[in-house]
């Protein structure tokens, strides 16, 4: 069968989306049960809507966790600090309805309790990690783009360089690829972002392109490249006064933009003893150090996990046809360089630590901080050594 070009869309949305607003508010509470107790157990949820917000679920911790002060700070941090914007930060009502995490669970994820004697995983379920060699950092062009430009419009916002910018906004990259797979340009790039009233759609969208779109994305660019700025025409209203926010409703954005399968759980909220979080960056740790040791230009990891046991159920590896040596030979890899168990998870990536807030925008993967440490590829010199490739 002919190869045939292809294009693939990946959307980011900024942190004064609701849904992000959510995911953020959801970190900033176990970011602060992991400052005061490292142990804590927190699978905390938030809503949204209009100028109230509701932080929900389980969490166990001997710290004392003062949530409306935190939900506070989050929402001024985004930038939600005038109550035209329909939320603001000192005067929103916050509701909390926390209980202790259930002992089924907790026995299943403390060592030396339940069944098993090792730390199992928090949940069942599917994790997925992804990396592929369209960019440096080893992450899908459209998805990487799109943070880029979500994270660019947010700065823009913030330094006041563009003074009527409101805090909710999303992009949308469409990248074109050969028939060899290989990115060849944008075809379009959406951006929506919320402003004050008045401002004329000229100024928004001249704005948007020159100081947004072109510093990010002018490498992909061409003449023909369509641009869909605000595509209503006005974005007034926004954040959760245009739309309910809820945490984990932005899983795809959090991760590969669909290019990498999900296996559907979310991360923000959860501590790392929930294999939703903790075995997708091993998962992602895993993929991100196969491709840069050049054993595969494409790699897709899927981890499975049961409650309450430690091995993980399966490992399915699909390098799409890119592997230098079998597929065999890089689970043996994985088996013997890497860490599986959520124990062994937690300790070599050092993950009781408080630094979710930062990762609930822009994207969990492909970020150059010393705190991401899943984005490591220490491992890379070492597995393409053993499997006999040369740099």
């Amino acid at each position: 069968m002919a190869k045939r070009k292809t294009i693939i869309s990946s959307e980011s949305v900024t942190e004064g989306h609701p849904d992000k607003m959510c995911d953020l508010i959801s970190d900033a509470v176990l970011d602060e049960a992991l400052r005061q107790d490292k142990d804590s157990r927190v699978a905390i949820e938030t809503a949204t809507k209009n100028g109230g917000v509701m932080v929900f679920g389980e969490m166990t911790t001997s710290g004392y966790i003062d949530i409306p002060h935190i939900v506070r700070n989050a929402i001024k941090d985004i930038g939600y600090t005038r109550s035209d914007y329909g939320i603001e930060w000192e005067t929103c009502s916050v509701w909390v309805q926390i209980t202790e995490q259930s002992p089924d669970i907790s026995q299943g994820v403390t060592e030396k309790t339940g069944l098993h004697k090792e730390q199992g995983a928090g949940d069942q379920g599917m994790m997925y990690g992804y990396a592929c060699r369209e960019t440096k950092e080893l992450m899908p062009l459209p998805i990487s783009l799109a943070h880029k430009l979500t994270k660019k419009l947010s700065e823009v916002r913030k330094k006041n360089e563009i003074s009527y910018l409101r805090p909710d906004g999303k992009s949308q990259v469409s990248i074109e690829y050969d028939e060899n797979g290989q990115p060849i340009r944008a075809t379009a790039i959406v951006l929506s972002t919320q402003h004050d009233g008045g401002i004329s759609y000229d100024r928004i969208r001249k704005d948007m392109v020159e100081k947004v779109i072109k510093p990010v994305c002018r490498k992909w660019i061409d003449n023909d490249t369509v641009f869909h700025i605000n595509p209503t025409g006005s974005f007034i209203r926004g954040g959760p006064y245009a739309d309910a926010g809820l945490t984990g409703r932005k899983i795809i954005v959090d991760t590969y933009g669909g290019v990498g399968r999900h296996g559907g759980g979310a991360f923000s909220g959860k501590d790392p003893s929930k294999v939703d979080r903790s075995a997708a960056y091993a998962a992602r740790y895993i993929a991100k150090n196969i491709v840069a040791a050049g054993i595969a230009d494409k790699c897709e990891i899927q981890l499975a996990y049961a409650i309450g046991v430690a091995e993980p159920v399966s490992i399915n590896i699909d390098c799409f046809g890119t592997n230098k040596i079998s597929l065999d030979k890089i689970e043996k890899l994985i088996r013997e360089f890497f860490p599986l168990k959520p124990g062994d998870i937690i300790s070599h990536l050092d993950l009781k630590r408080p630094i979710f807030y930062k990762t609930a925008a822009y994207g969990h993967f492909g970020r150059e901080d010393p705190d991401f440490t899943w984005e490591k590829t220490d491992k890379a010199t070492l597995i393409r050594k053993e499997a006999g490739i040369k740099k």
